[in-house]
């Protein structure tokens, strides 16, 4: 079956496994240690964020590229919201138990199984525990004032080739996301909000009448 694409130019099982690891390092702050340091610290200090982004698409052969912006927040464990406002309106929301990507100009949705959704790798980046099991991390060279730490899954098999993330001052600022097909899709934080109250309604979404679900 062709997955469903969405602003990030990726098919759903990348587009949730580069999300989910984006959860898992959003907040995080070294503490005076590089950025592999900062992403660990995540599991330990931060249980709930929100932020802006701007996300950058760009082709393997860096020709094409496509443009989308929204905002997104989380909450341990495994709950998470995206909502792309532009170009086009488009939602990705988990509760733990299933993920939704609602096209709101196409009126459907795909819904898949949590685990399902996100395979072996984030699921547990998500709960603070599977960063190391699942990703091997390397300290890159600091570029223009930020720290990079590249995470590259320990399984091959998957979409996703390696995520680059990136701190300044000890916040998270930037990812670069590498899928097995040579395509990049950079994103760009703002405004970012550590352990807000966020209310579990954000997490919890019902498809509208005349909408078309599909299950996978």
């Amino acid at each position: 079956m062709t997955e469903p694409m969405t602003g990030m130019g990726m098919n759903f099982k990348t587009v949730v496994w580069a999300l989910g690891l984006s959860l898992s390092s959003l907040g995080a702050w070294a503490g005076g240690g590089d950025a592999v340091e900062a992403l660990k610290a995540f599991g330990r200090d931060v249980h709930a964020a929100r932020a802006n982004f701007v996300q950058v698409v760009t082709a393997p052969d860096g020709s094409k590229k496509k443009s989308s912006a929204g905002t997104f927040e989380f909450q341990r464990p495994n709950r998470f919201r995206f909502d792309y406002t532009r170009p086009y309106e488009q939602l990705i929301v988990a509760d733990g138990k299933q993920v939704w990507l609602f096209d709101a100009d196409l009126n459907q949705v795909t819904v898949r199984a949590f685990d399902t959704a996100l395979g072996a790798t984030p699921a547990a980046v998500l709960a603070g525990s599977g960063i190391e099991r699942d990703f091997t991390l390397q300290a890159e060279p600091d570029l223009d004032g930020v720290q990079w730490v590249r995470a590259t899954p320990k399984v091959s098999e998957g979409s996703i080739r390696n995520l680059r993330i990136g701190f300044k001052a000890g916040a998270l600022v930037a990812m670069d996301i590498a899928d097995a097909f040579g395509q990049h899709s950079r994103l760009d934080f703002s405004r970012v909000e550590t352990n807000p109250t966020l209310s579990p309604q954000r997490f919890q979404w019902t498809p509208p009448k005349g909408v078309d679900v599909l299950k996978q």
